[in-house]
């Protein structure tokens, strides 16, 4: 995997491969980063990296300015793998090792994106469950968006705070944003 673009532009990082990842592909991270780019400036913003795996997205958002980022992942090898990452390239990166849904239910922390790649062979209320538990702690700020990656094969636009989705080949990223009532 290589960081995209920012100060870390063409960096690879190469993650163990005894980790239970999927990495975002380069195609389908630069594409979620040019809708991104037209919605924020990076160095405004806040993140909550959900799912981490081996902080793909995360170093992304890092390389781009943003200084507020937390992972959360429940596989101490990845968290262990963003941390060496992050203190390699000096990114503001805090981890946090926890189940994704025991940490929603308590989480009072708040971001302007919220981004989650849980696998891909979650079930509809699984995924229904992060959207739930994102929107009603109020774990996004004013303005912020909810980013779930999935497969092609699952269909999330039925779900409460559904805005839209984009496509690239396997990958599908849905927008969950807070409605006007």
């Amino acid at each position: 995997m290589r960081i995209i673009s920012g100060t870390y532009k063409r960096r690879k990082i190469v993650a163990p491969r005894n980790l239970p990842v999927r990495p975002t592909t380069d195609m389908a991270k630069e594409s979620l980063f040019n809708i991104l780019n037209n919605l924020y400036y990076f160095e405004d913003i806040s993140v909550l990296d959900l799912f981490a795996g081996t902080g793909n997205i995360s170093y992304e958002f890092a390389s781009r300015g943003t200084e507020n980022i937390t992972c959360v992942d429940q596989n101490f090898g990845c968290i262990k793998f963003i941390n060496k990452t992050a203190d390699e390239f000096e990114m503001p990166i805090q981890t946090i090792k926890s189940d994704v849904f025991k940490f929603l239910e308590k989480a009072t922390v708040t971001s302007d994106v919220v981004f989650a790649d849980p696998p891909y062979d979650f079930s509809n209320e699984q995924f229904s469950t992060i959207v739930e538990l994102v929107f009603k702690n109020q774990l996004l700020n004013e303005e912020g968006v909810l980013i779930i990656e999935h497969s092609k094969h699952t269909d999330l636009s039925d779900l409460n705070h559904f805005s839209y989705s984009k496509s690239y080949g396997g990958c599908v990223f849905s927008f969950f944003e807070l409605t006007e009532s």
